[in-house]
């Protein structure tokens, strides 16, 4: 595959520096390692290597969803990947899935959820600013083109909304225990529900709401640490830094008991 005009490509620096860029003609990309042409790089294959003008090697790539979203515009801040692929798992997004998002974020979690249900899926996503809609929108259809399986809706996922049948149910709002009506509504009997929030406190809250209901089982909250390792000729070790705390994540899954059964 080779990269032609209008492409979206990220381009890597010798410092290992990522930058986003959509291929024009006649455009030029400038660093403070020398400038790049985008004719250059159109017609290229993916991978490529190219020298700027100061000849400086970058690596040109088509970007993967975790690259787009670290280096996308922000708004707020993000879900990290390492949670999303947690989300993505746990959740049990599949091909086709009608899902339910409430808080959208810049769109991050929205993104990797819309290419996972593919084009036979469903996403409907709400969020009580409409500033953060139209962000999350056009982050998303910056990567991934059109969206005909995207619905955005104004709306507070705290109170009722019309919509029901979802497989799942995605939350990042600040008090998703509120959101419990709203959930057992709209999620299927065997769906999966998840939440992300940033502290114990929440989690607590959170998990202590679920058991008080008839209709969560299975549930359970984690935290994703990601610890990357140095292999350098005899020096193999962790590295000092690693990716720490970002946010907890909570699932359960509804389930549908007997008149006078209980847990």
């Amino acid at each position: 595959m080779v990269f032609k005009e209008g492409d979206l490509v990220i381009l890597v620096d010798p410092k290992g520096s990522y930058f986003l860029q959509r291929l024009t003609p006649g455009k030029r990309f400038h660093t403070h390692r020398g400038y790049i042409d985008h004719d250059q790089i159109i017609g290229a294959p993916a991978g490529t290597v190219v020298k700027s003008s100061l000849g400086r090697e970058f690596l040109v790539f088509y970007p993967s969803t975790k690259e787009y979203t670290l280096n996308m515009p922000r708004k707020s801040g993000i879900i990290y990947p390492k949670d999303v692929a947690t989300i993505l798992v746990w959740a049990d997004i599949f091909p086709g899935a009608r899902v339910l998002c409430g808080g959208v974020g810049s769109g991050a979690l929205l993104i990797a959820v819309l290419r996972q249900v593919g084009p036979t899926g469903r996403v409907v996503a709400y969020d009580v600013r409409e500033d953060m809609l139209a962000w999350a929108e056009q982050n998303a259809k910056n990567f991934l083109g059109e969206l005909p399986g995207l619905e955005l809706k104004l709306g507070d996922i705290y109170e009722p909304i019309p919509e029901r049948n979802f497989d799942r149910v995605l939350l990042d709002v600040p008090e998703p225990w509120r959101a419990l009506d709203t959930v057992e509504a709209t999620l299927l009997p065997g769906g999966i529900f998840s939440a992300y929030v940033p502290s114990i406190v929440q989690v607590d809250q959170l998990v202590k709401a679920l058991e008080e209901r008839e209709s969560f089982a299975l549930i359970e909250s984690l935290e994703v640490l990601v610890r990357h390792w140095q292999v350098e000729g005899k020096s193999v070790r962790p590295y000092h830094r690693m990716v720490g705390h970002t946010g907890f994540l909570v699932f359960a899954r509804k389930v549908v008991r007997s008149p006078g059964e209980s847990c």
